[in-house]
């Protein structure tokens, strides 16, 4: 880091924005994401899908944390939203970083859609309601070559010049210049349909090329990507980008550094940037969410859900954890969204005080939840169910308990 003050970098050192020609691969790959987005929430009642939306932004949480190099058990997660932190220091402070990681996401997922979600303001919003919530350790960073200790301020750019691996962003001075060329370039209502979704892709890339704070940068990027998702009607609490991109970190990576590079010939765009290695990154990222919503929607297909709770029932009855008839009740509060509690004897046809204590078991073990003492149930999503109703959504470490 230094303070060399005083030169003016152009934004054209950014160009191109987007893809300057589309391509056949990009606009299928655009196509493709909007109808299966599409299908997924299609088949999923809506009260269930904002269930499902809480154990989503927990699992969007745990992989955006994973990209990192931060690996906060699923268990420990959930133990944060519960306000149980852990006695030891650095355990603790991981877990508060998850909180507000989610925190940030259910307040985007919560607000009316913002128009400026690309302006400078938006994304200094993001960083700062992000990281006012973390422990004052997380709020240092280290110069790499001098080690010096450079305090963040949350929702203030940078100050100083940076260098990122074989990067070097733009100075603190011009940094204002470059975000205002970003909202240009990515206001959605300026854009055709099929341009917000390339438009999403490529704003990932370079609002980590601007890197406009001195940390936190992923974090702000991959909330933000997740707003503009949310916004064109592609986002939902049905799937994560952020599962996909851990998963094949290595890749997204070197797709960013690809991205990085300077155009290399009169075939290589019309920009400073390699125009080639733009249209990789939008295909990787675009290729990377349409997998996540396949796979979400190989989840959450009815039938084979039903299946899995079906046959998590069976042995759960089988051990003495949940009492017979379990399934009838939470097959009807996925097919119907919800049930008000006097239903409950009708659905099992138990006796009333049967049925209740089927009820009131799947209440206490986190099965069904309500919002009032007396309101109708709805599906909730556990962790120890989470494991069998939803196979593979944390890798296979992660699935046990920690140590």
């Amino acid at each position: 880091m230094s303070n060399n003050i005083g030169i003016n970098e152009p934004v054209s050192l950014m160009e191109p924005m987007i893809p300057e020609e589309s391509t056949d691969i990009l606009d299928n790959l655009a196509m493709e994401l909007t109808e299966k987005t599409h299908r997924l929430a299609g088949q999923i009642h809506p009260i269930v899908q904002f269930s499902i939306g809480n154990l989503i932004r927990s699992m969007n949480c745990y992989y955006s944390n994973l990209i990192e190099g931060h690996d906060t058990h699923p268990r420990d997660i959930e133990r944060a939203l519960a306000k149980d932190f852990s006695s030891q220091p650095k355990q603790r402070a991981l877990q508060r970083e998850a909180k507000a990681h989610i925190e940030v996401q259910k307040i985007i997922d919560e607000s009316p859609e913002n128009p400026h979600l690309v302006s400078e303001d938006y994304i200094c919003w993001l960083h700062r309601e992000f990281c006012t919530r973390l422990p004052e350790e997380m709020l240092w960073t280290e110069d790499p070559d001098t080690k010096r200790k450079v305090k963040i301020i949350p929702g203030e750019l940078r100050t100083e010049t940076v260098t990122v691996g074989r990067h070097i962003p733009p100075r603190p001075e011009n940094l204002s210049n470059f975000l205002a060329r970003f909202e240009e370039a990515y206001q959605p209502d300026r854009l055709a349909k099929l341009r917000r979704v390339l438009a999403i892709a490529a704003s990932h890339h370079r609002l980590l090329w601007i890197h406009p704070f001195f940390d936190g940068n992923g974090r702000v990027t991959r909330l933000l990507s997740h707003a503009y998702l949310k916004f064109i009607g592609l986002g939902s609490g049905l799937w994560s980008v952020s599962r996909g991109l851990a998963r094949s970190v290595g890749e997204y990576r070197l797709r960013l550094e690809g991205a990085d590079a300077s155009r290399t010939g009169d075939l290589d765009g019309r920009g400073n940037l390699s125009a080639q290695g733009l249209v990789d990154f939008c295909q990787y990222f675009l290729s990377t969410c349409v997998d996540q919503v396949e796979y979400m929607g190989s989840l959450l297909d009815p039938t084979e859900f039903l299946r899995r709770v079906q046959l998590y029932c069976e042995d759960e009855e089988r051990a003495g954890r949940l009492p017979k008839r379990s399934f009838s009740l939470l097959r009807e509060a996925w097919l119907m969204g919800q049930f008000e509690r006097g239903r409950a004897k009708e659905i099992t046809n138990y006796s009333q005080r049967q049925a209740s204590t089927v009820l009131n078991e799947l209440i206490k073990k986190r099965l069904l939840t309500s919002d009032t003492p007396k309101g109708p149930v709805k599906l909730s999503f556990p962790l120890d169910a989470v494991e069998r109703w939803f196979p593979n959504l944390y890798p296979s470490h992660a699935s046990a308990a920690p140590s």
